[in-house]
């Protein structure tokens, strides 16, 4: 099969070309940087060096790879993650209008199944703690969430209603290599300073998926499953007093302090106390059960441990 990745040069870009090529597909993956190209050659894709801005360039490139299936990873994040000050408009744009210029040229190329990134954590802060793919998305979140939250339902929106063969994979918290939660990701540097500490009772449930995971998912989306949003995360959604502790010490810091929320607000603001205790988890039932995939790490304890720790 001849599949167009583009954003091939990102933390799940790199290991989706390496399993799809490994599975036998003919794979075309593109960067914004030219320096990056060789990471997808590496990785067994034939580099693309794109902006997905340029509409006529996008049209081009799709039609000369002539793919069956088109898979956007595309994001535009800060290297340092910091809830206080994190920009995400570079990502929204990306999403919504280099998505666009994307489907419209795989339209053109008579492409059959196309597949977006999005999040599992865009779920409203109420009912079960565990969301499944129907849950009312949290469109009435702090900024800058709440933007962050409907340029996604936004490129969720214009894939869903392709007349193509439309995905939507809301993708957990990623952790693994090149992560802002790899052994020597941002995060990880930030808990080793005890910079992130558990907040209020730490109820927030997070749900995460190793990158390698990840990948796998949108290997087995590739081929399987109806069209439709899939949440892609591991099976053990978890509070935020559970998880940190955890993984402070797989990477070797010390134990999180505690700060109460009142105390923490001024500081870190309204969505960092809001993820910290009032963020939902995801269900992957409906992944495993349509797209045959079944996560290598089922939990973040084990994920940390063998691939962190």
């Amino acid at each position: 099969m001849r599949v167009f990745v583009a954003g091939a040069a990102g933390a799940i870009g790199r290991p989706l070309l390496a399993q799809l090529a490994e599975a036998g597909h003919e794979v075309t993956g593109t960067t914004r940087n030219p320096r990056r190209a060789s990471r997808i050659r590496a990785a067994g894709g034939i580099p693309v060096v794109l902006d997905v801005f340029d509409a006529a360039a996008v049209e081009e490139a799709v039609a000369a790879a002539r793919p069956e299936v088109l898979v956007v990873q595309l994001t535009s994040l800060p290297e340092r993650y910091d809830p206080r000050s994190i920009d995400y408009g570079p990502t929204n744009r990306v999403r919504v209008e280099g998505g666009a210029n994307l489907l419209a040229a795989a339209a053109a190329a008579g492409v059959r199944r196309v597949i977006t990134q999005s999040i599992a954590f865009l779920y409203a802060p109420e009912g079960d703690r565990v969301k499944d793919e129907e849950a009312r998305p949290f469109t009435d979140a702090p900024e800058p969430f709440a933007s962050a939250v409907a340029a996604t339902l936004e490129g969720e929106r214009i894939f869903l209603e392709t007349e193509m063969e439309g995905v939507v994979l809301r993708y957990g918290w990623f952790y693994g290599p090149a992560t802002y939660y790899a052994y020597d990701g941002n995060v990880a540097d930030e808990v080793r300073r005890r910079r992130v500490p558990i907040v209020g009772d730490g109820s927030g449930v997070f749900s995460f998926v190793h990158v390698e995971d990840a990948a796998a998912a949108t290997v087995a989306a590739a081929a399987n499953g109806e069209p439709g949003v899939y949440n892609v995360c591991d099976d053990d959604p978890a509070p935020m007093r559970d998880w940190l502790p955890y993984f402070a010490r797989t990477i070797g810091a010390k134990r999180p302090f505690r700060v109460p929320a009142w105390l923490a607000r001024p500081v870190a603001g309204a969505f960092t106390i809001t993820m910290a205790t009032e963020l939902h988890g995801a269900s992957n039932a409906k992944a495993k059960r349509d797209l045959g995939w079944t996560p290598r790490y089922a939990s973040w304890r084990q994920g940390f441990r063998e691939a962190l720790g």
